[in-house]
């Protein structure tokens, strides 16, 4: 294969450091300043403006897989800026992407004004978005595992394997705070708490950058601001909780690009809104990276004429980049000639672009874009961290004691997701985009995907029968809604009107004989690629179809029956789950999900995982948050931060610094837990806190802080936590924006949920009230000893 692509220029910039405190900056930023201002000077204007378009790199091949220099000179004489999910548009061996990678690069290198390369981008949400790459569970299950070490390896692995194929930047993670149950994205989402998320999303770029855009892949911080039920909130719960997973991962991991969403806010579509975009996003948070447009979403914005006004209203709102192939921004020149766009509205964009790419090293000496090694997906490790993801992501909701199975020899499985891949695999998995986006209807059986029925019988214990009978299908009338929302691309009736074939006759009656013979019936139920993910919405909750119905036959029966939940949000069960003897929500557990809920179900593994959203007992449409109260709500059927497991805790010995100055950095505390039953088990200990009364400006509980403890039976272990004075602080904007901390009483708790709370003492601060600009320390610190 091609050698390394000699660059035409050499930079000198280092890269930033990763920590638990704000970032700072190398001493070489003025360097970087000073290259990307030599560069945009020396670039011919058509330069300048296709590095703030992007395409598709299939368009510049031939049908044999060669580089089409023809097209190139044709479709990009002036270069181009990036190229569009060059991963996924066809099944493709790891190898001759990269090899695509190569040439193009290469011929950007060679045969453009200033030989600048492109960035490659691809969505890496549960794994690369190709044929053959691992994929991991979902992020609203894997936001269940309250565990950021795992989610930091994941996209370590997933770095690593997009850098080798020439991929420079990833359009993830999605970081929405989500609290409408309903939102057809929740499942991208790490659910409904701001600080969960920020936890997450910070280990995600951590791991995905690898502490260096040089050697690592870039993250983006999207849809930025308020998608999925934040849009309209309120300005402090905006600043204070919306806002808080982007301002995170960028002022603490160093996330350097951010993505508005197609939503409005304050009436102006994010893309070419200033209010987010410039006054928010760069004037206080300091955000200096780039911006770049969801899919079509530049086609979307109301009430404008024609292309050149969307490209003027786009970048004069702070929008850099038009994905996916720059439909708008190439009439750009048009709209500067007719004074829609002054020359220093194009200069921030394109030197935000340039910027990032010398930070990512690509005019560096010997730059990696791509390697030179034989590129191997889906390694035994990348597997290893898929299941034990997976393990941590699934929440046992209810148990009798049916749980896990030790005397039932005789197992009935049944249920539509049962044996099929769609209970596996999420939106932006590769076998989901190929069938959504590209109307593939066999996807290659490259990773190998676990399906719950191979996982049952290859790890059944000696002497147990497994018998099978599909029961029932997902659905018996296509119900994904048409709507003309998020990509446009999807706004085909042919794409949306259309269920998805298991290829299995699904036989009730055969079920319903085969459960007398059972001991208990595992039913898989639940949602699927159409039925949930971008444009898909149903017109219900509840389970989709003749899934209930079949689900209380099966309860008539008289044998006890566990039901496993797969999906991308909550599904409504209440008046069914009361009647079963378990209730599991396994959400796209990924491509060892099969043997994941296997081993929970067989007792191997002990479920641990907490519920990242409040389930609701009833259809919601409006946005929900354990935090908006500290009562019970009537909606809710199981809070946030709700898992069962196979034993019992102990909570004891809480000690909190009893005062505090509000100009100290940091209290502690510390707590034991205790593991009281007879199986090794984790538990997520929760630390929330709250006022002491109703006058103090912060919510009545939030969650400020967790740790993850694994405990044998009868073990004890101590919790030490560091919780900074600027947690118990709040947004306000009276002059300025600012964050403030203020003298008073507050309750910290300790539980194992939103409202199971096993501890709690109260703390004084005392002092002057503190005010600044932006916070400095965002998230607690956790330690466990013994």
């Amino acid at each position: 294969m091609a050698n390394y692509i000699k660059t035409k220029m050499t930079g000198l910039c280092g890269l930033f450091v990763m920590g638990l405190t704000i970032m700072t900056g190398c001493n070489t930023t003025t360097d970087v300043e000073q290259q990307v201002n030599e560069l945009y000077d020396k670039m011919p204007q058509e330069e300048r403006i296709a590095q703030l378009k992007s395409m598709y790199m299939d368009d510049l091949f031939d049908e044999q897989g060669k580089l089409d220099t023809a097209k190139c000179r044709e479709l990009i004489p002036h270069g181009i800026g990036h190229f569009s999910q060059f991963c996924m548009q066809q099944p493709r061996d790891p190898n001759e992407l990269r090899d695509r990678a190569v040439a193009i690069q290469e011929w950007l290198m060679n045969h453009t004004p200033n030989g600048i390369p492109a960035l490659l981008h691809e969505e890496v949400l549960s794994g690369v978005n190709t044929k053959g790459a691992t994929i991991y569970p979902q992020q609203i299950g894997q936001a269940g595992s309250f565990n950021p070490e795992l989610a930091e390896l994941k996209t370590v692995q997933t770095s690593t394997a997009l850098r080798k194929m020439g991929g420079i930047l990833a359009l993830s993670p999605m970081v929405d705070v989500c609290r409408i149950p309903s939102f057809n994205r929740l499942e991208e989402s790490y659910g409904e708490d701001g600080y969960l998320s920020a936890v997450m999303g910070t280990a995600f770029v951590k791991g995905l950058q690898q502490s260096d855009l040089k050697k690592g892949v870039g993250a983006c911080s999207k849809h930025y601001l308020g998608y999925g039920g934040g849009g309209d909130a309120e300005e402090k719960e905006m600043m204070e909780e919306i806002l808080f997973p982007h301002e995170a991962m960028i002022r603490l991991a160093g996330s350097r690009c951010v993505m508005p969403g197609y939503h409005a806010v304050h009436g102006t579509k994010c893309v070419a809104n200033s209010e987010i975009l410039q006054d928010i996003l760069r004037d206080y948070v300091g955000f200096d990276g780039m911006v770049v447009s969801d899919y079509t979403a530049i086609d979307q914005l109301p009430d404008l004429d024609d292309v050149v006004q969307k490209a003027a209203a786009a970048i004069n709102g702070g929008n850099d980049v038009d994905f996916p192939f720059g439909a708008n921004y190439q009439h750009l020149q048009k709209a500067i000639d007719q004074g829609l766009v002054k020359p220093e509205v194009l200069e921030r964009a394109v030197k935000d672009v340039l910027r990032h790419k010398f930070r990512a090293g690509l005019f560096d000496k010997g730059a990696y874009l791509y390697s030179k090694e034989d590129i191997q997906l889906d390694t035994p490790e990348e597997r290893q961290t898929a299941y034990d993801i997976a393990t941590q992501s699934v929440v046992l909701l209810e148990n009798n004691g049916v749980l896990p199975l030790k005397d039932a020899k005789n197992i009935l499985l049944t249920g539509p997701n049962a044996n099929s891949i769609w209970a596996m695999c999420g939106d932006y998995t590769y076998p989901a985009m190929s069938y959504f986006w590209k109307k593939m209807e066999d996807t290659p059986e490259q990773p190998h995907i676990v399906k719950l029925l191979e996982g049952m019988t290859s790890h059944k214990p000696e002497g147990f029968n497994i018998m099978y009978s599909r029961g029932c299908d997902w659905t018996e009338e296509i119900e994904t809604k048409f709507s003309e929302l998020g990509d446009e691309r999807a706004w085909e009736y042919e794409i949306l009107h259309r269920k998805v074939d298991s290829g299995e006759k699904a036989d009730k009656q055969e079920a319903l004989t085969m459960a007398q013979q059972a001991d208990v019936i595992i039913a898989a139920m639940g949602e699927n690629v159409m039925l949930c993910g971008e444009n898909r919405d149903r017109q219900s909750l509840r389970l989709p179809g003749k899934q209930e119905q079949f689900v209380a036959e099966l309860i008539k029966t008289g044998k006890p029956v566990v039901l496993v939940m797969f999906g991308g949000r909550a599904q409504v069960i209440s008046g069914l789950a009361e009647k079963c003897a378990a209730v599991i929500q396994a959400w796209y557990p990924g491509e060892e999900g099969g043997n994941a809920v296997a081993d929970i179900l067989y007792g191997k593994v002990s479920p641990s995982a907490k519920l990242s959203v409040s389930y609701p007992n009833t259809e919601i449409n409006e946005a929900i948050c354990y935090n908006y109260s500290a009562e019970k709500d009537p909606r809710i059927q199981w809070p946030f931060g709700y898992g069962l497991t196979y034993t019992t805790f102990e909570y004891s010995n809480l000690k909190v610094q009893r005062e505090a100055s509000t100009s100290d950095q940091s209290i502690s505390l510390s707590f034991e837990v205790k593991n009281t039953g007879e199986v090794t088990a984790d538990e997520v200990a929760q630390i929330y806190l709250s006022p002491s009364n109703a006058d103090q400006q912060i919510r009545p509980i939030q969650l400020q802080g967790f740790a993850r403890v694994s405990l044998k039976a009868g073990e004890s272990k101590t919790v030490n936590v560091k919780l900074y004075t600027e947690q118990f602080g709040f947004y306000s904007h009276k002059d300025q924006r600012q964050w403030n901390i203020q003298p008073g009483e507050f309750i910290i708790k300790v539980g194992s949920s939103s409202t199971e709370i096993k501890l709690q003492e109260n703390i004084t601060l005392k002092g002057e009230p503190i005010n600044k600009p932006l916070r400095e320390f965002y998230l607690s610190e956790s330690s466990i000893q013994q």
